[in-house]
């Protein structure tokens, strides 16, 4: 008599249990992986909801592109606090390639305009625009402009006239500089002014420029000349500042140059105004 066997399938081998294969591994779930990069989106201090309203193109990006980005940012220099402020303010960058967006823009900060590296960072802290302006058809161009002017390329440039790559020329720097030709200065008169005063050509014609002519000539009486060799005179506030210590001085008899008139605290203004008053009362004697 044959005796039936009763065959049950093959126990699993303790090894395959305790390590299963990579190919059964399954990919985390994309949603899984979008709430990811949110996440590190917000441990940079950078608005997820700003990005995604902004920069539709970021839903696809992948974390390692995020953090590559990161990475080759923190590279260059800069903290990750103002990386972070950088990002939250131009989402755009998010989704920048490194190589044929970032790279240009950087070999050109550093080789044609020659900010040294250990100001690199400073630079574009100060104005993140440069890293979303394009090179061909703003930054060389605004760059020319302000070499033939001698603002840059013979000397150390530093950050204030970084800020000036991103201005328009035919829209910002020109009308500055015409407006002030207009005022009957030599060409190179202005260019004088705008070296000392970069700032300058970041005024307003407009809200800035042609109201603190007219008080200067209409109230003041002054001469332009006088502008000319202070420029700086521009960058001090019509109404906080100008107008109030004017009138003061207006109004006890007394007068001061631009530039001792505007350039001290409001203490050290206050004190050489008593001395001032003190010398003509004893003139008076």
């Amino acid at each position: 008599m044959i005796t039936k066997l009763h065959l049950h399938p093959p126990l699993p081998s303790l090894s395959s249990s305790l390590n299963p294969t990579k190919t059964s591994q399954q990919p985390p779930p994309p949603g899984l992986l979008f709430r990811q990069k949110l996440l590190h989106l917000q441990t940079l201090n950078v608005n997820p909801h700003k990005v995604l309203n902004q920069n539709p193109d970021f839903r696809s990006t992948p974390l390692a592109s995020l953090i590559s980005l990161e990475d080759y940012f923190l590279s260059l220099g800069l903290s990750r606090p103002a990386l972070g402020r950088i990002l939250d303010m131009h989402p755009k960058l998010l989704t920048s390639n490194i190589h044929s967006d970032l790279q240009p823009i950087i070999q050109f900060l550093l080789h044609e305009v020659l900010i040294p590296s250990g100001d690199l960072p400073k630079s574009i802290t100060r104005c993140p625009r440069l890293l979303v302006t394009d090179v061909e058809t703003q930054l060389r161009p605004a760059f020319k402009f302000l070499k033939e002017l001698g603002l840059v390329g013979t000397r150390r440039i530093n950050c204030q006239t970084t800020l000036l790559l991103v201005s328009s020329v035919e829209r910002t720097l020109k009308p500055k500089i015409e407006f002030l030709k207009s005022l009957g200065f030599s060409d190179e008169a202005v260019e004088n002014m705008v070296i000392r005063s970069p700032g300058l050509l970041t005024f307003s014609v407009e809200n800035n420029l042609v109201p603190k002519v007219e008080f200067f000539v209409e109230e003041m009486n002054g001469d332009l000349e006088e502008i000319k060799k202070f420029p700086q005179y521009f960058s001090f506030s019509l109404e906080k500042k100008i107008k109030p210590r004017y009138r003061v001085l207006v109004e006890h008899g007394l007068k001061l140059p631009l530039s001792k008139m505007l350039t001290v605290s409001d203490g050290e203004f206050d004190a050489r105004l008593i001395e001032m008053r003190l010398r003509l009362a004893e003139r008076k004697r």
